[in-house]
């Protein structure tokens, strides 16, 4: 069984919460939605029902087409998207701290 990131542990094991996990960290390269709901680790018809959602309020956008596919990424200039990521790197640099105290 793989670890859960510390975004997942925090919100919880939900699809929703897995596809903000994958994009956040792989915010730097853009994918189909099927790559995306397979390294989310989730159902492509449960990303489909939320897909739209994502879109409409700017979460993730459309990037470029690529051999009939379209491609995704996370929006980083959505103000609610760099919320998230900040929430995420706070959530990570608290967790290290607290992993430092343990083995000091």
């Amino acid at each position: 069984m793989e670890e859960l990131s510390i975004f997942i542990q925090t919100f919880g094991d939900y699809p929703l919460i897995k596809i903000l996990d994958f994009l956040i960290y792989s915010r730097d390269f853009d994918y189909p939605i099927t790559e995306i709901a397979k390294n989310a680790n989730v159902n492509f018809q449960t990303l489909k029902k939320v897909w739209p959602q994502l879109e409409q309020n700017k979460i993730v956008v459309s990037t470029r087409t690529l051999g009939g596919n379209v491609l995704y990424k996370i929006n980083i200039t959505n103000p609610v998207v760099k919320k998230i990521i900040e929430l995420n790197n706070f959530l990570c640099w608290g967790n290290v701290q607290k992993e430092q105290e343990i083995t000091a």
